[in-house]
């Protein structure tokens, strides 16, 4: 992965976090609490919406291109199921 950051990255720019682990914590937190009372459906588009807006943000398409390598990578197809 040439040009994927895959460390953690998270944060504020110009701070300092307590403790390195908070700022991901905290998004996680922004995360579930964006999918909170939605229906299976509804988080779903909003976990697709998510996925492009990012991918509109990095605009990098070699990026982009490792990142969907990276999320694919040891994830089995489904039976059955056409390419």
């Amino acid at each position: 992965m040439a040009h994927l950051n895959t460390q953690p990255h998270f944060g504020l720019p110009g701070q300092t976090p307590l403790h390195a682990f908070s700022p991901g914590d905290d998004f996680y937190e922004m995360l579930i609490d964006t999918h909170r009372n939605l229906s299976d459906e509804a988080s779903r588009l909003v976990n697709a919406r998510l996925i492009l807006l990012l991918a509109n943000h990095i605009g990098d398409l070699r990026v982009l291109k490792e990142a969907l390598a990276a999320a694919r990578a040891g994830v089995a197809p489904t039976e059955g199921a056409s390419a």
